[in-house]
């Protein structure tokens, strides 16, 4: 099982941690929400919670609890500008699914 970073999004988290002052890493979740099921969930670790599984690449750790783990292994998180607009993009291969505006999705 694996979460690949790319080195924008490496930098991007590595920026806001700085910026935070404190944290281990980001932690990737899904939570049961919008019209298609799941939505993904970003937030900030300060510590490791039983059954954490730890992904590191360029030198940052993105964590992911062991039920979000079964809908987003292999999921590619990056970091996108385009134009004015910015923000993670994730590509998931588990995805089925996702609504109409790119809220939520289904495996």
């Amino acid at each position: 099982m694996a979460i690949i970073v790319t080195e924008s999004a490496a930098d991007r988290v590595r920026s806001f941690l700085e910026n935070r002052g404190k944290g281990l890493g980001l932690r990737l979740g899904v939570k049961t929400s919008g019209c298609s099921g799941l939505a993904y969930v970003l937030e900030f670790v300060d510590e490791l919670a039983e059954g954490d599984e730890v992904f590191e690449q360029y030198g940052v750790k993105v964590i992911v609890d062991a039920k979000s783990l079964v809908y987003l292994d292999g999921t590619q998180l990056d970091f996108v500008k385009d134009g004015l607009n910015e923000g993670f993009e994730f590509s998931n291969p588990n995805v089925d699914g996702e609504c109409g505006c790119g809220e939520s999705f289904s495996v």
